[in-house]
């Protein structure tokens, strides 16, 4: 009366799994738990209930409702326990769901009103306050404050926004107020998309897994046919009773749960955590490449370098200090549409140099500009246009050759025929690039980078940060090419990007990363995305691919090894020398905790760091 229900209600999930095996022709777990648990029942109630007949057969009428009721109890209580485990590892994508906004204030009709977020419709202005929720992305149309991105980028340090700047819905807004007019709502934003890549992840099988799916295949049926020798074994040579327990118990501590939860739960459990630190993995199969990558390839402009030119070295000549310089420059390039005359003009204005009225401005294409500023005539641009001006650029002209032997653009200036000085600009190196460098090299891998710059730009970025190899000069469509020469070399190669130009890169690559600021076609080309700026991000992403590998390697090792002692002890193999036999109940509390250990070993993952 109490083994009954126990074992066809609480147990019925093993007969639903053992009917679907055979639909499937291919025995699993559940089939086993299933035979073994029914197999001692079904025995059980011959031996209530037909003694006489067992009797006559020559057995003894022993019950074995105990086992099967405690077996069946014991697994239960073991997927209790991993689904508790695993509802863990998938905490990421139910934080990640959490951070969206429920309602916006938007701006429509001129009135202010506030909305549920499913009914934001994109080029809605919304205004937004200070402590709350950016409803979904948009660029920022007025009003400026500095935003907590770091559920979505894992940068901990708040963004500064103003009028064109982007923003991303679920990030928090901290000071001012300020409007921002949506671009992407619903499925189309940064965190659906993040939440899509993660479940996508979660869901999908390394090359590994399928290894160990292969094996549980085969394994299953081989178990069984080790129950039914040690049946017939110990029938032989103890009785029927002993052939019984025996057989029931290699068939219940050979459920491979272990040996299924091994690669899913790592899996989810790393998946969720690179999630969470900005590191989005698309899929399990990365997790498996990444071990054998040998070369890391950078794209220079906008991964490394910011893709923004900007004044870095401001030389005096005798006569002149550096605000008269500058004002002078800034003053005649205020009209130009030159990247470097537009830096020198925004440095002059940084260091708080007011801008002198220009007159009569000349764009000289190729050498640079020529304007009067306050009644004085102001050259800016190349050593040759100011020598064709009569002007003797011989004072500094040593520090001129180094600059631009440094890769850095250098413009020359000159008033009233007086050499002034000289200004350089480059596209400035990201803060986080020499230290991802750094641990890349640490890692031992190769470090190397790729731009369609000037040879002499590049290798000088390349040798600012130590890099082994620069490949400079390389049109867009060839970066592919580069690529597949390397592998043809034998590397194993990542290659990191963000524009639309790396996407063939990146799909040519072994992994590609793309930065999350990138465009679409790179993130839809990469098979890891970097949410946010910093590329110390890039080392995290093959650290926590090969931790999360490390940790599939072990699971799968113990639940071999877990099989491999368990079944000859449950079948008997230390009787002969210890007198040792394993009770179905023993093996079913074990086979329940190798489960529970596997999924153990998984979730120490939620602590890398």
């Amino acid at each position: 009366a109490l083994a009954t229900p126990v074992q066809f209600i609480s147990g019925w999930p093993f007969y639903r799994g053992l009917a679907a095996a055979v639909r499937r022709r291919n025995a699993d777990m559940d089939t086993l738990v299933a035979v073994g648990t029914s197999t001692a029942y079904l025995y059980s109630v011959a031996a209530t209930f037909l003694p006489s007949l067992i009797a006559r057969a020559g057995l003894a009428a022993v019950t074995y409702y105990d086992s099967s009721a405690v077996i069946v109890t014991l697994i239960l209580m073991g997927r209790l326990l991993e689904a508790r485990a695993k509802g863990r590892t998938s905490q990421a994508i139910k934080r990640l769901v959490g951070l969206q906004a429920r309602t916006a204030r938007v701006l429509r009709d001129g009135a202010e009103l506030e909305l549920p977020v499913e009914r934001i419709v994109p080029g809605d202005i919304i205004v937004v306050r200070p402590g709350e929720k950016i409803a979904t992305d948009g660029v920022v149309t007025g009003g400026s404050s500095s935003v907590d991105e770091s559920m979505v980028t894992g940068e901990s340090v708040p963004a500064d926004k103003g009028p064109g700047d982007a923003v991303i819905g679920a990030t928090i807004n901290r000071t001012g107020t300020f409007r921002f007019r949506a671009t992407a709502v619903g499925a189309g934003t940064v965190l659906a998309q993040i939440i899509r890549l993660v479940e996508r992840a979660q869901g999908s099988k390394a090359p590994v897994q399928r290894l160990a799916d292969r094996i549980a295949a085969v394994f299953v049926p081989a178990v069984m046919g080790v129950a039914a020798l040690t049946f017939i074994v110990w029938w032989a040579a103890g009785g029927f009773n002993l052939a019984l327990v025996n057989a029931v118990a290699v068939l219940i501590i050979a459920c491979p749960c272990a040996l299924g939860l091994a690669t899913p739960t790592a899996i989810m459990v790393g998946t969720g955590r690179g999630a969470e630190r900005g590191i989005l993995i698309r899929s399990g199969d990365i997790l498996e490449r990444s071990r054998r990558i040998d070369a890391v390839v950078f794209d220079k402009t906008g991964t490394l370098t910011t893709g923004r030119v900007a004044v870095t070295n401001v030389a005096v000549a005798a006569g002149f200090s550096e605000p008269q310089l500058l004002q002078a420059a800034a003053a005649a390039e205020a009209g130009s549409e030159h990247p470097v005359g537009q830096a020198i003009a925004a440095y002059a204005a940084g260091r708080g140099i007011v801008n002198a009225p220009a007159t009569a401005f000349q764009a000289k294409p190729g050498f640079g500009v020529e304007a009067m500023v306050e009644g004085r005539r102001v050259l800016v641009g190349t050593r040759r246009l100011l020598e064709e001006g009569g002007v003797d650029c011989g004072e500094l002209r040593k520090l001129v050759d180094r600059l631009q032997h440094e890769g850095k653009t250098t413009v020359l200036a000159a008033v009233d025929g007086a050499f002034a000085g000289a200004i350089a600009a480059a596209d400035a190196v990201k803060p986080s690039a020499p230290a991802a460098v750094a641990r890349l090299h640490a890692a031992g891998l190769q470090v190397m980078m790729i731009s369609g710059d000037h040879r002499a730009v590049a290798e000088a970025i390349g040798a600012q940060l130590g890099i082994d190899r620069t490949m400079a000069e390389v049109l867009p469509q060839d970066k592919a090419e580069q690529v597949r020469r390397l592998q043809r070399q034998g590397l194993v190669v990542a290659m990191v990007g963000d524009g639309i130009n790396d996407a063939p890169a990146l799909a040519q690559a072994d992994i590609g990363i793309a930065m999350g600021a990138g465009t679409d076609a790179a993130i839809e080309s990469a098979d890891i995305v970097l949410v946010g700026e910093d590329l110390g991000l890039v080392a995290d992403a093959i650290r926590l691919s090969r931790a999360t590998l490390r940790t599939i390697r072990q699971n799968l090792f113990w639940a071999f090894v877990y099989n491999v002692i368990g079944i000859p002890v449950a079948a008997g193999a230390l009787y002969p020398a210890f007198g040792i036999l394993l009770n179905p109940m023993i093996g079913a509390a074990a086979m329940a905790f190798s489960s529970v250990s596997v999924v153990s070993n998984s979730l120490r993952l939620r602590r890398w760091k």
